[in-house]
């Protein structure tokens, strides 16, 4: 079977890395996360996420991009290219919500300046663990980094635009609700997982 590329996307606290470390166990995955996942892309999640940091909205994605491109020419494609299956916690549509839909960049510009940083690799699956803002505020913790600091209005923008990216491509998407418990949610993704790409 071909190595399969699975990535899971979410607004801030939707339990998604928590589901993208354990499926990534479970099929013996390799497990990388946005921004970061290398050494050059962890000094640029440092300062994407610093909330002392004030960062232009277009270098914001061209840091994302290049943080991608990154990981992708040291990680991603090189596991696949061996057959291991990879999880990642976070990928291109994180830019397409974050700083497209809910920065106002231009999506077809964000998502184009994307493909170029993965030479158009995109996730075979992509699992979009959805929670509601009221949810997403009540479980972060007391440090948040420079996205969590945005109002509601900018987190209703990212999640409006998982939705409608998700909506768009229902083939390659799946919404998973994120407000059960940690073992209901893994149950839902699991089964996803195994109708979409026949994976155990």
């Amino acid at each position: 079977m071909k190595a399969k590329f699975i990535a899971f996307e979410g607004g801030d606290a939707s339990g998604k890395s928590t589901q993208a470390r354990r499926v990534s166990e479970t099929l013996n995955a390799v497990f990388t996360r946005e921004p970061g996942g290398t050494t050059v892309g962890e000094s640029l999640r440092t300062i994407l996420l610093d909330p002392n940091e004030t960062v232009a909205v277009r270098a914001e994605a061209l840091l994302m991009a290049a943080s991608r491109a990154q990981l992708v020419a040291d990680v991603i494609r090189p596991a696949l290219l061996k057959g291991q299956h990879v999880v990642t916690d976070r990928f291109l549509a994180s830019s397409l919500a974050y700083q497209g839909y809910a920065s106002g960049l231009p999506i077809d510009e964000v998502l184009s300046l994307s493909l170029f940083a993965t030479e158009s690799l995109t996730p075979d699956l992509t699992i979009l663990i959805d929670i509601s803002i009221e949810e997403s505020f009540n479980r972060r913790g007391q440090n948040p980094d420079r996205f969590e600091q945005e109002d509601r209005s900018f987190h209703e923008k990212v999640r409006n635009g998982y939705l409608e990216l998700a909506e768009a491509r229902k083939e390659k998407w799946v919404v998973i609700d994120g407000t059960g418990t940690l073992e209901e949610v893994a149950f839902l993704v699991d089964q996803a997982i195994k109708e979409r790409l026949g994976l155990p």
